[in-house]
């Protein structure tokens, strides 16, 4: 049997691909929500670690400083097999997803911080002589300006968290890595997981180069 039999079986191939489509669509889903969760909780902790009293500031540097020193994974154990014996138990994929999005929304707060941070202090003065309220100054001030700084660092951010979506297939959550291993044990051949690559690539190398493009477009716009 040669190479192309064993990692390249057509024929395996084309009966797995249905089977892969259903995990693409569970990863996809759990990309989307890590990402939209992730996002939202990184914003409020960015802006705790800035504006809030000091024990509530304190706490999110804490926060932010754990949650990215610790591994996706470890995470995901935690919150999938540890909870369970505080009387919490959740299914694979909301474990997936609450820890995807607590680990994002540390690197987003973190992004958020620098954008806000490096919008100009006169543009805050500016505000407050205007009258303006302090989120009427984030909405309309503020956050437009950091945005383009934000963008192209958080896009990247995202990229990751759907490659880090294959981790869910340790908690037994039906991804798209979960049902090529199930499908390469039918099968009793590693097309499979040669498919489920292929399809990692296809999604995610478009996404990567949406991330170069953004950051090239708004650092021009910046430099103007």
């Amino acid at each position: 049997m040669s190479a192309i039999d064993i990692f390249f079986n057509l024929h395996v191939l084309a009966q797995a691909f249905p089977i892969l489509l259903r995990g693409l669509g569970n990863t996809l889903l759990l990309g989307a929500t890590a990402i939209v969760l992730g996002s939202l909780w990184g914003v409020a902790i960015a802006l705790a670690r800035l504006y809030a009293p000091r024990p509530l500031r304190l706490m999110a540097i804490a926060y932010t400083d754990l949650m990215r020193a610790m591994p996706v994974l470890v995470v995901l154990i935690l919150i999938y097999y540890a909870l369970p014996f505080a009387g919490i138990v959740l299914s694979s994929f909301t474990a997936a997803a609450i820890a995807l999005s607590l680990v994002l929304g540390a690197y987003t707060a973190e992004v958020v911080r620098a954008g806000i941070q490096a919008v100009p202090k006169g543009q805050f003065e500016a505000s407050a002589a205007l009258g303006l309220g302090f989120w009427r100054m984030m909405q309309k001030v503020v956050l437009p300006q950091a945005i383009r700084l934000v963008i192209p660092p958080h896009a990247s951010n995202c990229v990751s968290v759907i490659k880090d979506t294959s981790l869910a297939s340790v908690v037994a959550m039906t991804d798209l890595l979960k049902q090529a291993t199930d499908t390469q044990a039918l099968f009793a051949n590693p097309s499979p997981l040669i498919g489920a690559a292929l399809i990692y690539v296809a999604i995610l190398w478009p996404l990567v180069r949406l991330t170069g493009w953004l950051e090239h477009r708004f650092q021009r716009a910046y430099q103007r």
